[in-house]
């Protein structure tokens, strides 16, 4: 399963997909074609796919790919390494790295730059067990939610694999991008919020992504 984890390959991250609309003006109707089957591509192949290495880019997954790998080396059994099983349907809400060190700086008061210590001082300060919880509270199980569906999902209550609910709130704008909200338990804080130019990772897939701007906390800090 690590080996999933760790693929090299470089799937596009954020293939765009486009309906064709054609018309038929003399010819007659003919039945819709079959909606493409969904692929099996993991998330874990597609967020690892840029060498899952400690960078400088902030708006990547580096670290939420590297607490997964420390969950599973430390627990083998844990239900995060379904992210390496493409055929099983889920939906991810990924926190960037940029997300991990706003978490870090509410809970120790400093900003820590270097992706490397700022992933060992999460390790050191909150422990496997709880970063196991934390990056289940970003997953809902079972289910492959589109962007299209999330942006109808106003007022709707997400299980997620944590056994805790998140919240989603969208609130549509006109001629703007839409902003959506995702409540989570602790009350406190700002809420994570989707980031709109980085929906539908793997989409086409069976496992599906959106990444968002704050990690989800499931307990009241």
């Amino acid at each position: 399963m690590e080996g999933l984890l760790m693929a090299r390959r470089v799937p596009a991250i954020l293939a765009a997909s486009a309906l064709a609309l054609g018309t038929m003006a003399t010819a007659p109707a003919a039945s819709a074609a079959p909606a493409a089957k969904p692929g099996n591509t993991s998330l874990a192949e597609v967020l690892t796919s840029d060498g899952n290495t400690f960078d400088k880019n902030k708006n990547d997954f580096d670290i939420v790919t590297e607490a997964a790998l420390a969950v599973i080396g430390a627990k083998p059994d844990s239900p995060v390494a379904l992210l390496a099983d493409g055929k099983t349907r889920l939906t991810v809400f990924a926190p960037t790295d940029q997300a991990f060190r706003l978490l870090a700086e509410d809970l120790t008061g400093q900003t820590i730059r270097s992706e490397k210590k700022l992933f060992n001082a999460l390790v050191e300060l909150a422990g496997v067990d709880t970063i196991e919880t934390i990056l289940l509270y970003h997953v809902v199980p079972g289910a492959t939610l589109t962007s299209g569906k999330v942006l109808k999902a106003d007022g709707a209550k997400l299980d997620t694999a944590a056994g805790k609910t998140v919240r989603v709130k969208v609130k549509m704008r006109e001629h703007r991008a839409p902003v959506v909200t995702l409540r989570d338990k602790d009350r406190n804080d700002r809420n994570a919020r989707a980031i709109i130019a980085a929906l539908d990772i793997n989409k086409g897939n069976k496992q599906i992504a959106h990444a968002v701007d704050r990690v989800l906390r499931p307990i009241d800090l």
